[in-house]
């Protein structure tokens, strides 16, 4: 026996790469499934309330969204949503793109374009909530 047991059941390529477990994917793995169910609830409540809406024109969304419950369930939808969707390209990325260079920008510009998505969503739902827009 090998005083290194771990080398002699990875495979040729991995051994060659140096590359191992990054230990990282069982935690990504829970808060994609958190991020999943943390939606539920905001979804149930919108769905209750968005088809009373669709016949309804543009004033009367903004009253809707004006109320606390709907900013608050909107709002954390779309965080929930959001930060889901960053992950599930995260995992794109990096299964997909092989050149590190842009692997790492590909993972900044998914980073940066899903953040600022939802700060300019939700800084929009509370500008309406508190009445600064209609």
């Amino acid at each position: 026996m090998t005083a290194n047991n771990n080398s002699s059941i990875r495979t040729p390529l991995g051994r060659a790469r140096g590359l191992g477990s990054a230990k990282d994917g069982t935690h990504h793995w829970w808060v994609q499934r958190v991020s999943g169910i943390a939606m539920v609830p905001s979804l149930i409540y919108l769905f209750t309330q968005l088809p009373q809406l669709v016949t309804h024109n543009h004033d009367a969304f903004i009253m809707w969204l004006q109320q606390p419950c709907a900013a608050l369930a909107l709002s954390t939808f779309l965080a929930a949503a959001f930060y889901h969707a960053s992950l599930g390209v995260q995992v794109i990325i990096e299964d997909y793109i092989h050149c590190e260079g842009q692997k790492v920008a590909l993972l900044l510009v998914n980073k940066l374009a899903f953040l600022l998505l939802g700060i300019v969503a939700i800084y929009a739902i509370l500008r309406i909530n508190f009445g600064l827009i209609g």
